[in-house]
């Protein structure tokens, strides 16, 4: 990844970057974020299941799935996960039992309108085109399928904001050099210049054929939900 100072990837680089960067990182994935985060992580997730509000059942699609958070979450509410990944590594490191495949999010190789949600967590930064990728999820849900989306974010309040940039940009990297790799954890609070603003975000979601998406803050603003219907 970029190193400090550097501009960050895009295009082709960054899809190449970023695979080799998750390739790199998985083994010890789960056990930075549990720390990171100091597990809230794993609340984040289940409420976003929740959020989807589906029957037992329902099939959903974990886009970005890493080492199978989302789809162990998935499946212990009684629905049908099937995860993907443009990392190999992050696959071969996953603790889950559900089907996972190798593939790009902006192309995933299923057939339009077979899935009934689709989860996403922390990934939107890497993908080539948001845009794109939210298009991608509307073809691939059935009409009014629902999204949960997992993503950084940044306090509304300047207390908080100003301890959360502290946080995310030193201290992040710095716990992520020592248990596992300093350029990968460097570039993830850089990533944040990726996203829009939330505002933005969501309207951009909702030009996709999402119209009532809505970004929900948790973690006193540290992280957002972002749910909505297809349309």
């Amino acid at each position: 990844m970029a190193e400090l100072g550097e501009p960050l990837p895009t295009g082709d680089e960054k899809v190449g970057a970023v695979r080799s960067m998750f390739d790199a990182i998985a083994p010890r994935y789960d056990l930075v974020n549990r720390i990171m985060t100091f597990g809230l992580d794993t609340r984040w997730r289940k409420r976003a299941v929740r959020s989807l509000g589906l029957k037992d059942g329902a099939r959903v699609l974990d886009i970005a799935c890493g080492t199978g958070d989302f789809c162990r979450d998935a499946r212990k509410a009684g629905l049908d996960p099937i995860g993907f990944d443009l990392s190999f590594g992050m696959l071969v490191a996953a603790k889950t039992d559900v089907p996972l495949v190798q593939s790009d999010g902006l192309r995933l190789p299923v057939r339009g309108g077979v899935a009934d949600g689709i989860t996403c967590g922390f990934a939107l930064r890497n993908v080539v085109d948001i845009e794109a990728l939210f298009r991608e999820f509307h073809r691939v849900l059935r009409p009014r399928g629902t999204i949960a989306v997992l993503e950084v974010a940044e306090p509304e309040r300047r207390l908080f904001r100003w301890g959360h940039r502290i946080y995310f940009h030193k201290i992040v990297p710095f716990i992520g050099g020592l248990l596992s790799d300093r350029k990968a954890y460097a570039y993830l609070p850089k990533s944040t210049a990726y996203l829009p603003p939330r505002g933005d975000l969501v309207e951009l979601i909702r030009a996709t054929g999402f119209a009532d998406a809505t970004s929900r803050l948790v973690a006193l603003g540290a992280a957002q939900i972002i749910t909505g219907t297809r349309t």
